[in-house]
């Protein structure tokens, strides 16, 4: 078990969103993007990984659990435990870096449950995106080994990720050799599915991210090419001089909040002008 931080506007709540995290990061470091997003009228439920922060398990040799049980039980009961609470709500899905791509991966299993997806400084992890994609390439092969010898992914003798579980570990190389999307104990056809998703799409990407890439943003929204996709480039000067990286901008994230709130809104305009 672990918990879901449901930050709630003072007023209305005209959105909802449910946040993913980027690997080894815990919820608590999205409060003050959920704060920022809150100020805006938009409801932000940050779901912990499991293995990360409230927790209750940890990645271990006795302890596994890949993209299936993240997609299948965990996601699913995060996001029941939220509708409890805001029943009537319209819900987007968004995430930063792995949790943008498991967001995409959740919306396109469920998409009528979902009403948009948000994307920040994430991407396809598929080695050939990269500038250096040889070297990231050997790194994909090495990580599953290493899992293996350790037990779990020691992410954080590293400096990459968190203390990770094998299987997560696995199904991440695995999309990042192959740049098909894919998981352990899952029959399902993400690339077909990813494929079929009609939903609106924002997509945010870090001018100086390394990690996230412009190539690798590009080959994720390609899959997604039925919906309709907005992209925007975060530079420095629009995080008050801050660099615009994979994780600074969580420092200063009133500048994305307000855009993320813009976009909802016209989003929900956008729908409510195609009703009937």
């Amino acid at each position: 078990m672990a918990e879901v931080l449901l930050q709630m506007p003072a007023g209305e709540v005209r959105h909802v969103l449910y946040w993913l995290p980027a690997l080894g990061v815990s919820a608590r470091q999205y409060l003050p993007l959920a704060q920022a997003l809150a100020q805006r009228g938009v409801a932000v439920a940050i779901h912990e990984w499991r293995g990360m922060g409230s927790s209750n398990r940890r990645a271990g040799r006795q302890q596994d659990w890949g993209y299936r049980e993240l997609l299948q039980d965990d996601v699913p009961a995060g996001l029941a435990s939220v509708r409890r609470h805001l029943p009537r709500a319209s819900y987007a899905m968004g995430g930063h870096s792995l949790g943008g791509q498991l967001s995409s991966l959740y919306a396109s299993l469920h998409p009528h449950e979902i009403a948009a997806l948000l994307i920040v400084a994430s991407g396809s992890p598929y080695w050939r995106q990269f500038r250096y994609g040889r070297f990231i390439r050997l790194a994909f092969h090495a990580v599953p080994l290493m899992a293996r010898l350790f037990g779990r992914f020691p992410g954080r003798r590293l400096g990459f990720g968190g203390n990770e579980a094998r299987g997560v570990m696995t199904d991440w190389a695995r999309s990042g050799l192959t740049g098909r999307y894919a998981a352990q104990g899952m029959s399902e056809d993400f690339e077909q599915r990813l494929g079929e998703l009609d939903l609106p799409v924002l997509a945010l990407r870090l001018c100086d991210d390394w990690l996230a890439p412009e190539a690798s943003l590009a080959c994720l929204l390609a899959k997604m090419r039925l919906g309709q996709r907005e992209q925007r480039v975060i530079t420095s000067a629009d995080l008050d001089g801050k660099p615009a990286d994979h994780f600074s901008w969580m420092k200063t994230p009133a500048p994305i909040a307000w855009r993320v709130a813009d976009w909802f809104d016209g989003v929900a305009k956008g729908a409510g002008d195609a009703g009937p």
